[in-house]
Formats: C-alpha cells, sequence, structure tokens
C-alpha cells in the first residue's frame, strides 16, 4: 500500500472505538479489562479505523479490528492489521491469533492460517474473546510472526 497510517494508544472505554467496533458488529463486553491495548489509525487526520491486541507472553489475540465504512476498499485493514502485528512483535510475540466470523479469506491474504481450537495455547483459549464473546462457529487463526 502506498500510503502510512498514523498510530495512536486509547483506553478501551474510548466512545469512537466503542461505536465503531458496536457498528460493525463486534463485541465491546471486554474493552475496560485488563491487559487490552487498543489503537486509532487516521491518515491526514481522519478516522480510519481502530484495532487491538491482547499479549500473552509470546502470544497475541488479535482483535476488535475495525474500518470504517466510508474507508473501507482502499487497503486500510491490510495497513491496520499489520501496524497491529508490528506492535505486537515489538513487544515480544512470536505468534498471532485471531477469531473470526466472516474476515477468514481477508487474513488469509496476511498469512494466517485457520486452525482447530484444540491446536491452541491455553492463554488463547482462555481468553473472553475466544471463552464467551466470540461464538463457537468464529475461525479460530494464526500466523508466525515475523512474517
Amino acid at each position: 500500500m502506498g500510503f502510512d497510517l498514523n498510530q495512536q494508544a486509547l483506553e478501551g472505554h474510548d466512545d469512537r472505538l466503542r461505536g465503531a467496533l458496536a457498528g460493525a458488529g463486534l463485541p465491546v463486553d471486554d474493552l475496560t479489562d485488563a491487559g487490552r491495548s487498543f489503537y486509532w489509525f487516521s491518515r491526514g487526520g481522519e478516522t480510519v479505523g481502530f484495532g487491538g491486541l491482547e499479549l500473552y507472553g509470546e502470544t497475541v489475540l488479535l482483535r476488535s479490528i475495525v474500518v470504517l465504512s466510508d474507508q473501507q476498499g482502499f487497503g486500510f485493514g491490510h495497513a491496520i492489521t499489520l501496524g497491529l502485528l508490528d506492535q505486537a512483535q515489538r513487544k515480544g510475540a512470536t505468534a498471532a491469533y485471531l477469531l473470526t466470523e466472516t474476515a477468514a479469506p481477508f487474513f488469509q491474504s496476511l498469512g494466517f492460517r485457520p486452525i482447530a481450537r484444540d491446536e491452541a495455547p491455553a492463554e488463547i483459549l482462555t481468553t473472553r474473546q475466544a471463552a464467551s464473546l466470540c461464538p463457537a462457529s468464529a475461525a479460530l487463526m494464526v500466523r508466525s510472526l515475523p512474517a
């Protein structure tokens, strides 16, 4: 992609984050729980989207990735995901996991592969995302860091 996004940390109670996630049908119940890091992504001062991660030692759970509807189709989803993966790697993660109901092909294009739930480490399976917030039908995916 021929652009860079600005990335700024924000708190889980941020109204912009909550509104964007709720609007996309993504969970908001655990945004203020400990251990979550969320980021606001913008270009030229205009909000593009949001993303978050939960770090568990050398593993990270990517979550809450959303591109605002009027910003979709420009490659911002890739840029946000790669920004989160870079952030996770800088924090010591060597593997990234995520759960998705609708975006598996998108994440496969970024090097993620689907796995059975019993292949994931316990720290990922016991997150609120995996244990209760995402339905059992959600695909669990993984990729190594760096790619």
